[in-house]
């Protein structure tokens, strides 16, 4: 936890990342549908595509600190929640929402864009230790854990997301 904590203290941001971010993001950006994210209430008074960007800048940097596959992380983490519909209303036939929403994210994001075998595991196992599928690659799990970490800051409204606005221009 203590190597996490520090991780997360290194992780500087700066014009360049952004403009880095945003070519990674880039093609997803361009299309309306990614937009429609921010229809859905994912934590407290966060919406779906702000919890989406979030995970996947704090991933993107990351990764990039770790030396993996940032673009797919940042990919992977905007598409992670890509279910597009209320879960605080909608009830699933098969299951319960945090067991069944990846493959729903899946879906939607395979019938939108084209993704990588990296992208498709960090959306389905992001979930993970909910879900019992390990992530098969190193960025899957730091998405997972990301998100977990970007949930527990949104429930309990701790820390700023300025970031996000800048981020959110197509």
């Amino acid at each position: 936890m203590i190597g996490w904590i520090k991780l997360r203290r290194s992780l500087k941001a700066d014009s360049s990342s952004y403009d880095e971010y945003k070519s990674c993001i880039g093609s997803l950006i361009q299309d309306d549908s990614i937009f429609l994210m921010d229809n859905y209430t994912h934590h407290s008074n966060v919406t779906c595509l702000e919890h989406s960007i979030y995970v996947s800048y704090l991933s993107y940097l990351a990764c990039r600190r770790l030396g993996l596959d940032y673009c797919s992380a940042a990919r992977g983490g905007l598409l992670h929640d890509f279910f597009l519909y209320d879960w605080h209303i909608t009830k699933q036939e098969k299951g319960l929402h945090g067991f069944t929403h990846p493959y729903t994210a899946l879906k939607n994001a395979n019938e939108k864009f084209i993704l990588n075998d990296l992208e498709r595991d960090i959306i389905v196992k992001h979930m993970w230790p909910l879900t019992i599928w390990l992530p098969k690659y190193k960025e899957a799990l730091v998405v997972a854990f990301i998100d977990k970490y970007c949930a527990i800051m949104e429930i309990f409204n701790i820390g700023r997301r300025t970031v996000l606005l800048r981020l959110l221009v197509k």
